[in-house]
């Protein structure tokens, strides 16, 4: 029979599973949502997501009474460190991403997201400690060949796989060790970035371009951006915080795959061989990974 902290912590490692593979289904499915607003500027976009973002996040931590937990983190100088390195790489990455949906290189943002599982590992054995077994390092050893069989062929695009990887495999490490909830710690990042997103609007409209762009399709899905963009976050964050870093890094396959699934068969983007030798060594890297936790779990199921 399990004891009280055993039930628990099984129940707190199934809510961040099933955190996590929320937040990671929507991303997966979410060049559909930037694929609807092409004329919409990347740079317009990420405003609109700070924008919208921070009356709901504000909603929602009136709502689960936590206002006085958001004024804790801003009086709290090492948690706003944490968070306005956060709130710099979220907003390049967001800003990478659409970037690439928009100018048709889903693919290249669905391998950055591959990557990111074994960068996770990675920054989980350096920075965390987290052990790695010899078949852990041969994934990602494998990883990285696939890497460079790709940037023999396709190096005008790898500078977006790489980048994206960098910065949201940085941002979910910065946001595990920030000492802060969740909604809190978004809800400060949004925050912090919301003069910017003001300021850059504000001088769009003042130059006389459409802010809302130009149609009443453009405006409703703009409205929604504060939704699109924190939902996931706050899945996202609440699984960082409850699950191993590693272990968060299993469940990332989901979003890369369906975003592989839509670049080809959806949007009709180019899959070379490049791509193939790639994607393959990565996908083999990401089994043989996932096999090893997996194991690990069954062993010792408080470790996952």
């Amino acid at each position: 029979m399990n004891s009280p902290a055993e039930t628990n912590a099984r129940a707190v490692q199934r809510k961040g599973f099933l955190c996590g593979l929320g937040a990671y289904g929507f991303w997966g499915v979410l060049p559909i949502y930037f694929k609807q607003i092409p004329g919409i500027p990347p740079v317009d976009v990420v405003a609109h997501r700070v924008l919208w973002s921070v009356p709901l996040l504000l909603l929602i931590l009136t709502v689960t009474r936590q206002l006085a937990s958001l004024r804790a983190a801003f009086a709290n100088g090492r948690a706003l460190q944490f968070l306005s390195a956060t709130a710099v790489l979220i907003a390049i990455n967001w800003l990478l991403y659409i970037y690439a949906i928009v100018n048709g290189h889903i693919l290249a943002g669905s391998l950055g997201y591959y990557l990111n599982p074994l960068a996770n590992v990675l920054l989980g054995r350096f920075i965390l400690k987290e052990p790695l077994t010899r078949l852990q390092w041969a994934a990602v050893a494998l990883a990285a060949a696939g890497i460079a069989a790709l940037a023999v062929e396709a190096i005008d695009q790898l500078w977006i796989s790489l980048s994206l990887c960098a910065s949201f495999a940085t941002y979910g490490l910065l946001r595990k060790l920030a000492p802060v909830e969740s909604a809190v710690g978004l809800t400060v990042e949004t925050s912090l970035l919301l003069p910017l997103a003001v300021g850059w609007l504000s001088w769009q409209a003042i130059s006389g371009q459409p802010v809302f762009g130009e149609t009443t399709h453009d405006t409703a899905f703009l409205l929604v951006a504060g939704l699109v963009t924190s939902l996931p976050l706050l899945l996202f964050t609440a699984a960082a915080r409850a699950l191993r870093y590693s272990t968060l890094g299993m469940l990332q396959f989901l979003a890369p795959t369906l975003q592989f699934l839509i670049a080809v068969w959806i949007y009709g983007e180019a899959f070379t061989t490049a791509h193939a030798i790639a994607f393959g060594a990565i996908w083999i890297a990401l089994a043989i990974y996932v096999s090893q936790l997996l194991r690990q779990s069954e062993r010792s199921p408080s470790e996952a």
